[in-house]
């Protein structure tokens, strides 16, 4: 396993490019498409959105002065991401950038000449977007969340905070990111701390409850919701049924606890946002997506929910880690 350095502060990682080639601003307003995942009044999506605009604005580009951004967001219901993918690509836009992995396949399937530039999103090659990490090919490239270590990182955690774990369920959507990227690291963590995994696939929301009261009737069950935009969504939903039913779970982002729930660990999303925007930089001045690799995370967030006895509200603790770069 490679070594982590903790940090304890957020840098931006959005690239910093030379002065002159900032200055040399286009004639006419750039269009940016963006197609994000979650619903408008989500915080990880709103967080992502500002660090981007945020980063743009750094490398130069203005809202209103050399580029417009058009932005969309699915919500709720996942069958309106063909429409606004199929409506962002008829604006004829210059670059777009798609958030999760249902997302950037609708883009991928509307378009083949618009660069797509991608975040939040899990194997990358098995979904199709790339035909290799260091030469994506096409017009289609991002930042993926994928980790070798993330899922036994997940299982030991589980382990650390309910010690009496051995049988452990994968809260899954199958629409969001495929299961396959995680599993290895996943079952070989289960295999060393003698825990059985099975895999709980929910379709809507009103199966959410099932899975966890399944796993409360068993005395040594555990819960591991996995990334997707649906777990997101429903994320209060999922925190008040472990809270409920007193189910362990571990979560894939920092926006789990801050809802309520009790830890979580994965990439740092603001991060790839404006990771994204130094690619979208960079396709503006001409540089094609195909010569731009996909880039897997280098920063992962832990974050801890601790519940004072004398007071109500939670408290976050979160840390960054850092893996090397070489």
């Amino acid at each position: 396993m490679r070594r982590r350095e903790l940090i304890t502060h957020v840098d931006s990682a959005a690239p910093t490019w030379p002065l002159a080639a900032r200055a040399q601003q286009p004639d006419r307003i750039r269009l940016i498409g963006v197609l994000m995942g979650f619903a408008e009044n989500d915080p990880t999506a709103q967080s992502m959105v500002a660090a981007f605009r945020a980063a743009l604005a750094k490398l130069g580009w203005t809202e209103g002065s050399n580029v417009r951004i058009e932005l969309r967001w699915r919500g709720y219901d996942r069958d309106r991401i063909k429409t606004l993918a199929k409506e962002l690509v008829d604006l004829r836009p210059d670059v777009i950038l798609g958030q999760t992995t249902p997302v950037t396949a609708a883009l991928a399937r509307e378009t083949q000449g618009i660069s797509i530039v991608f975040v939040t999103v899990s194997d990358p090659i098995g979904s199709g977007f790339a035909a290799s990490l260091a030469y994506p090919g096409g017009n289609v490239t991002g930042f993926s969340v994928d980790d070798i270590a993330l899922g036994s990182k997940w299982m030991e955690l589980l382990k650390e905070i309910a010690p009496r774990t051995e049988r452990v369920a994968l809260l899954f959507n199958p629409v969001g990111p495929p299961l396959q990227s995680a599993m290895p690291s996943i079952q070989a963590a289960a295999s060393s701390f003698h825990v059985q995994v099975s895999t709980a696939t929910v379709y809507s929301k009103d199966e959410i409850e099932n899975v966890v009261a399944a796993q409360a009737g068993d005395p040594a069950g555990g819960l591991i919701v996995m990334p997707s935009a649906f777990n997101t969504t429903n994320r209060e939903l999922i925190i008040a049924m472990t809270a409920r039913y007193s189910v362990p779970a571990i979560y894939f982002s920092g926006f789990f606890p801050q809802s309520g729930g009790l830890i979580s660990y994965g990439p740092d999303y603001p991060a790839q946002a404006r990771q994204a925007a130094g690619y979208i930089d960079r396709i503006l001045r001409g540089t094609k997506p195909s010569d731009l690799p996909v880039q897997t995370p280098t920063k992962f967030e832990l974050t801890i929910n601790s519940r004072p006895p004398t007071h109500s509200a939670f408290k976050f603790r979160t840390s960054y880690l850092r893996l090397p770069t070489s």
